[in-house]
């Protein structure tokens, strides 16, 4: 094993070359399940990385075997040095994507074609224009629709991603499968995960068989094709025959798929997350600022990855919220 697999292994085998990157904490949405209701106190401007340091840290991940970057927020778009950061990280050899609620992606579309971000994940829960209200208190469902026809339109790689909350929006999951008929999509099913301040519990949760046996009622078995899973796959995918498009789902926490992780999270403020359930960080920003590699507090913070969701390992362990309560809010960790 090189010097640079070696910083990007963790002490269970699994070598690390996916990284997100948050470029941001803010978002032109409030869901319910990304921010807390009373909002979060955001990080000063001085404490986030500029696009410099956001292309120099990221650069140093490359060296050690990171070759997917993907961009995450808040509102990755909201960022007005959005174009610079992805010129920036265009020079390196990886492959550049993002994840984007689609409300500004319009505006975007001529960068994201000349620097070759052909992938987006694109969030969206509800097919129903005054539930997209409900959950996200914003009137911005026709925007976001018409961006993801813009999207298709200009031959990008689209994922739609779906959190599934009982009782709000677990009756459109069909609705959401007939999408596939006609657009070229892969729509993911995401388990409600917990994270402070947005009153998770596991009744609230839609877990993977729940979600086949609705779409079973509406598809023959014979009709409904189960995809191969990608190497370090999050998502179980399904295909129903003749469709256009696919779906997924991501069960993170009935059904983990820890063994395969590659991913790590760098946060707005230069912090590295070695797992999403982990409220364990570690500072890159203030040691680069102060002139320090930041490869050996990378490596140690692979190392203390734990096996299985940040340690923990039963769903007892899952429903008891001090096990996660410290946790950051997702719209400060990244999507």
């Amino acid at each position: 094993m090189t010097a640079s697999n070696t910083v990007l292994t963790d002490g269970f085998g699994r070598k690390h070359n996916y990284l997100r990157i948050s470029l941001l904490e803010k978002c032109n949405l409030r869901c319910t399940y990304c921010m807390p209701a009373e909002g979060i106190a955001l990080s000063p401007k001085s404490s986030l990385m500029t696009a410099d340091e956001i292309f120099a840290i990221a650069q140093t991940f490359v060296k050690n075997g990171v070759d997917k970057i993907r961009l995450t927020g808040g509102e990755p778009l909201l960022r007005k040095d959005f174009p610079e950061i992805v010129s920036k990280l265009s020079h390196l050899d990886i492959s550049l994507s993002i994840t984007t609620n689609g409300i500004l992606i319009d505006r975007h579309i001529e960068v994201l074609k000349q620097f070759n971000v052909k992938k987006i994940n694109l969030s969206l829960d509800t097919l129903v224009s005054s539930k997209f209200h409900t959950i996200t208190l914003r009137n911005q469902f026709e925007k976001v629709i018409d961006n993801l026809h813009l999207l298709l339109n200009n031959d990008f790689q689209v994922k739609v991603n779906v959190v599934l909350m009982k009782g709000f929006n677990d009756n459109e999951i069909v609705d959401f499968v007939k999408l596939t008929q006609f657009l070229p999509i892969s729509v993911r099913f995401i388990e409600f995960m917990p994270f402070a301040g947005n009153e998770w519990d596991r009744s609230k949760m839609v877990s993977q068989q729940e979600i086949l046996s609705l779409v079973e009622t509406q598809f023959s078995s014979d009709d409904i094709q189960k995809l191969e899973d990608e190497k370090n796959f999050t998502s179980r995918n399904y295909k129903i025959k003749g469709f256009q498009g696919d779906f997924g789902i991501i069960s993170s926490i009935t059904n983990p798929f820890c063994d395969s992780c590659n991913r790590i999270r760098l946060t707005a403020d230069g912090k590295i997350k070695n797992c999403l359930f982990s409220n364990s960080e570690t500072d890159l920003l203030t040691a680069f600022r102060n002139g320090e590699s930041i490869t050996d507090l990378i490596s140690k913070s692979i190392q203390n990855k734990k096996k299985v969701r940040a340690g923990m390992v039963t769903m007892d362990e899952m429903d008891d919220p001090k096990k996660h309560f410290d946790n950051r809010s997702m719209i400060a960790i990244g999507g």
